[in-house]
């Protein structure tokens, strides 16, 4: 996970009603965050081959009635019957192109990288950690990148996990077309050096949609 200062502005247009800018030490954050999907199940039921696959996602924070949560810009994954499921199911603003992984572990180092071809390029958001994962500080910038639960947008839906492990990041690297990806603005929001790098342990998470 990749987080950036944006101008409030930027993210103005994709913030819903009802919902507030969440701000970490007054600054407006975007995070791009690559993770895999598995063993996934639809309302309890398993879609055959695409219970496994990777998805990247550009994301700020907020607070809305039910709580602190987040809202998508764009989440990109591998394979269209997934972009339609999660469009139906969520409203969200899924697309779908050619997606890889890379998680290689080597003594007390961890190279993660995600990388995806969008118009003929290729994009890719990686980091190097510390392959020994350490709980999350009280009040740690961590905690509040990933202690929202509630996404926000078309639909309401509240994520349940536990509270996971993070890995100190020595290095990040990324190459995004982000006005191509996400709109005009983007790119120069992207531009700049990201304010932090995390990587996190995953864990089993449900999602509830709000009725």
């Amino acid at each position: 996970m990749l987080n950036f200062e944006a101008d409030p502005a930027l993210l103005k247009p994709h913030l819903p009603r009802a919902c507030e800018f969440d701000l970490w030490q007054g600054k407006t954050l975007v995070s791009l965050v690559g993770f895999r999907f598995l063993n996934t199940r639809v309302m309890g039921a398993a879609i055959p081959f695409h219970r496994n696959f990777e998805e990247v996602n550009l994301r700020f924070y907020v607070r809305g009635q039910e709580g602190r949560g987040v809202v998508f810009i764009r989440e990109i994954v591998p394979r269209r019957a997934i972009t339609a499921v999660a469009r139906t199911l969520y409203g969200e603003n899924y697309v779908t192109a050619p997606m890889e992984h890379t998680f290689t572990t080597a003594g007390q180092n961890t190279h993660v990288e995600y990388g995806w071809r969008w118009r003929g390029r290729r994009n890719y958001l990686a980091v190097d950690a510390e392959s020994e994962p350490q709980p999350m500080l009280e009040g740690s910038a961590q905690e509040f990148i990933f202690e929202h639960y509630w996404g926000y947008g078309k639909s309401t839906y509240r994520v349940d996990h536990p509270r996971w492990l993070v890995h100190r990041v020595v290095d990040s690297r990324f190459d995004v077309d982000a006005d191509s990806l996400y709109g005009k603005g983007f790119g120069e929001a992207l531009a700049r050096p990201p304010v932090s790098a995390m990587l996190a342990e995953g864990s089993e998470i449900s999602v509830y949609r709000k009725l």
